[in-house]
Formats: C-alpha cells, structure tokens, sequence
C-alpha cells in the first residue's frame, strides 16, 4: 500500500474511529429534532468517511476541508462508489459562495479543536449560521478539557503496523488548554525501505459555557450537548462533548 503524505496516512491513524456511530448518532439527531430537509454541509471533512455514511443514509451530501490533499482521496472514495457528493476547497472559518441553503451542517471528529483563537471559533459559528435554512442544524464535537489535560497532556502513543508504524508524542501548549502533537510515521516503501514522514499539530478546547454563549451570539438556540456518544448525559471524565444547535429564525 503506497501513502502520499499525511493525508495518505490519515486513515490508518483514524482506522478505528467509530465512523459509523458518528454517522448513526448525526441521523438520530436531525430526526430527532425534526428537521425533515436532507441537505448537509460536512466542514472539515478531511477523507470523507462521514461524509460517504451519511450519503449512504440518503443525505444529499457537501464537504468542504482546507486540505487539498485530504479532498482528493475524499474525491476518490465518491468517485469509486459512484456517490454525487460535491467537495470544496475552503476554510470553515470562512466560507463563501454557497447559494443553497443547507438543513444542517456538522463537523466532527474534533475538527474544530484545531481553531486556536476565540475568534476563529465565533468565525465558524457565524458562517454555519448563514448556511443554514431557519431551524437548520448544527452539530458538533470537541475535545473535553480533561481529555486535554489527563489523556494527552505528557503521554506517548505508539503502534507497529505491517505498513505504517506510528510514535505520537503530546506536550502541553502555550494557550489554555491546548496540546501539541508530535507525530512521526514510518510508511513502508518495499521490503528494505521505510519512509519517515513528521506532523506537528496544535489543537485547542473551550469551556461548554463559552462555547453555548458564543453559539447564541451567531444565532443559535442550543437543543443539548452530550458526552461521549451518550446523549444527556455529561460525566467528569467524558473525553468528547457533543453539541446539537438550532438557528433561530431571523
């Protein structure tokens, strides 16, 4: 199996992240809520694996990322399961020249934690809002503060695969609770040949608080937020609080 790059690596890194939980828990919520519209925006899609379940769920799928190259195996993965899926190059912070309006967005797997400023964050938060039709959804995760501060912070992870071996080192950061993540991949070439490939992330948490008074400030009503797949509940040590807003009418 050939790699190119980190976004080639990406998937063996994520291989067992729950995809299909997230897929089964963002349908159950848009029903739920009784949002009737199909049409979803998947910001910060990276290689489109959610975006893919929820097509397969009957979601007239759109994704967007920043990465180039994490767009282009997303593509490919639609393009090899025949999947009408659009994908944009663009970043959530800013996003523009959309003309339909969507019935929710989402962003998961903790893609919003790598926005490090306050403002970034809000940024989002508005440009979700002016995609959304009234009552649209939005639908979120993010890191806890206590995965930030008792799972990352000082630990060393590692994994010895037939293709990929994997040393993750994380460091607390400068701004609060935030973490950097060293990570370094050695991808097999052939037999006798492996390639080293270095990444360095920062990612960045905010308190529930911040986070619902910043949601009312761009217009929306939060409908519950959740720890770790389980809605209504919120433990002390749970390690990804999901979030589930609707816009307000105008």
């Amino acid at each position: 199996m050939m790699y190119q790059g980190f976004a080639g690596v990406y998937d063996h890194l994520m291989e067992d992240v729950p995809y299909q939980d997230w897929a089964d828990l963002l349908d159950s919520l848009i029903i739920k809520y009784g949002n009737k519209g199909r049409k979803v925006m998947d910001l910060a899609c990276g290689t489109g694996e959610i975006t893919l379940l929820l097509h397969e769920k009957g979601y007239k799928m759109t994704g967007a990322d920043l990465s180039e190259d994490m767009l282009a195996l997303a593509i490919q993965k639609a393009e090899e399961k025949k999947m009408p899926i659009r994908f944009f190059q663009q970043d959530m912070r800013e996003m523009e020249g959309h003309d339909l309006a969507y019935d929710a967005v989402i962003i998961t797997c903790d893609s919003l934690n790598y926005l490090l400023e306050e403002q970034d964050v809000q940024s989002t938060f508005r440009a979700a809002a002016k995609m959304l039709n009234d009552d649209g959804l939005f639908l979120f995760d993010i890191h806890s503060i206590y995965k930030m501060k008792h799972i990352f912070t000082g630990s060393t992870f590692a994994d010895a695969g037939d293709d990929v071996s994997l040393i993750w080192q994380c460091f607390e950061g400068e701004k609060e609770h935030s973490v950097e993540h060293e990570l370094t991949f050695f991808v097999k070439e052939d037999d006798e040949c492996y390639r080293r490939i270095d990444e360095f992330h920062q990612q960045r948490t905010y308190e529930i608080e911040k986070l619902i008074l910043w949601l009312n400030h761009a217009g929306f009503e939060v409908l519950e937020s959740f720890g770790d797949f389980k809605p209504g509940e919120i433990s002390e040590e749970a390690e990804r609080i999901f979030f589930a807003a609707k816009k307000t009418r105008n």
